[in-house]
């Protein structure tokens, strides 16, 4: 469960970028979207499905309290996540009613990594 978490919390992390402007992402990006995490290396679980919220170009999820994430008016995303001694983090960008994207992330002394796709809900 705490490994689908930070997962969870990786995407979260994707929709948070570094240069954002919140007007514009707002607009564009605000709403829930569906995320699909897919494992390609490492002893994570192979695939992870859920849903956050983006208000205003942040990126939130009710099960992650350390969790960072915003979009960009360009819809770029970054974010991260830790839970006990797991962290994972990502980067992609959102494009109209879809995006995509990879992350990497450890569990302990386990490294994992894959990409992430993500659908307005």
């Amino acid at each position: 469960m705490a490994s689908k978490i930070l997962f969870a919390g990786c995407f979260a992390l994707y929709l948070i970028a570094a240069n954002s402007s919140t007007a514009a992402a707002s607009m564009t990006y605000d709403g829930s979207w569906n995320l699909n995490f897919v494992t390609q290396r490492g002893a994570c679980d192979r695939t992870y499905d859920f849903t956050v919220q983006v208000t205003n170009g942040v990126v939130s999820h009710p099960m992650l309290v350390r969790f960072t994430g915003r979009v960009a008016s360009n819809g770029k995303v970054r974010a991260s996540v830790a839970a006990g001694n797991k962290y994972a983090a990502g980067t992609g960008r959102l494009t109209g009613a879809s995006g995509r994207g990879t992350w990497a992330g450890y569990s302990g002394s386990d490294r994992c990594s894959g990409y992430w796709v993500a659908a307005r809900a």
